[in-house]
């Protein structure tokens, strides 16, 4: 999903970690806040975490500090933009008969607002904030849907369609898609990470998402 449906506008300030909307709202809630996700990112990256559900709550942590709020939340959400020739890309592929499913470690908000727009068949996303009326972060719902655990939500996806992995395509940019490009039948790396573009098998860096048709038969 994120740099791969939507524009890179983010990054980790230090390059060591995946562009995600995560950092994207450190960034928004200021320059503290960055700097204690960037810690988290460390801690990582040193293998302090038991998973990504353990990380994910240091992060939530984070942005209940820095008083996140829904308005707040959902202004940066809406401000992602789509790549060029993504909408267009997704009504060619339905068209072939190709369902679509979208896992990602982000959030559910954008993962929604993808399912949406391009009318995706399924769609997993790792964390879902819960507010209150006021617009007060008071629960959330976190799902290991990173890394390894992408693939694990794919295969559920798999399983009910009567698929195999080599029956499966991939699109995706970054360093933590690797398990998901290894396995499936076709990898498209877009715009992506070099451990990604080792293992994919097609690689394309374009500014145009309609690039990748010409790889899906």
């Amino acid at each position: 999903m994120e740099g791969t449906i939507f524009k890179k506008l983010y990054k980790d300030s230090k390059g060591n970690t995946a562009p995600s909307a995560w950092t994207l709202v450190a960034e928004h809630l200021g320059k503290q806040a960055l700097i204690e996700e960037d810690a988290t990112k460390d801690k990582w990256n040193n293998d302090q975490y038991e998973g990504y559900v353990e990380w994910m709550e240091d992060t939530i942590k984070i942005h209940k500090k820095h008083d996140l709020t829904k308005d707040f939340f959902d202004n940066i959400m809406a401000s992602i933009k789509y790549h060029r020739g993504v909408k267009s890309s997704f009504r060619e592929i339905h068209r072939r008969g190709i369902r679509t499913a979208l896992v990602s470690g982000g959030f559910k908000a954008q993962a929604d607002r993808a399912l949406r727009d391009l009318k995706i068949h399924h769609a997993f996303a790792a964390c879902e904030y819960l507010w209150d009326d006021s617009g007060k972060l008071v629960h959330w719902n976190l799902l290991p849907c990173d890394y390894e655990g992408k693939l694990d939500f794919m295969r559920l996806i798999m399983k009910e369609h009567g698929l195999t992995e080599k029956d499966c395509a991939f699109v995706g940019d970054g360093r933590n898609d690797v398990p998901f490009a290894k396995a499936v039948g076709l990898s498209i790396a877009f715009n992506a990470a070099s451990e990604l573009k080792r293992v994919s098998t097609h690689v394309v860096d374009s500014d145009n998402f309609r690039d990748i048709l010409k790889y899906f038969y």
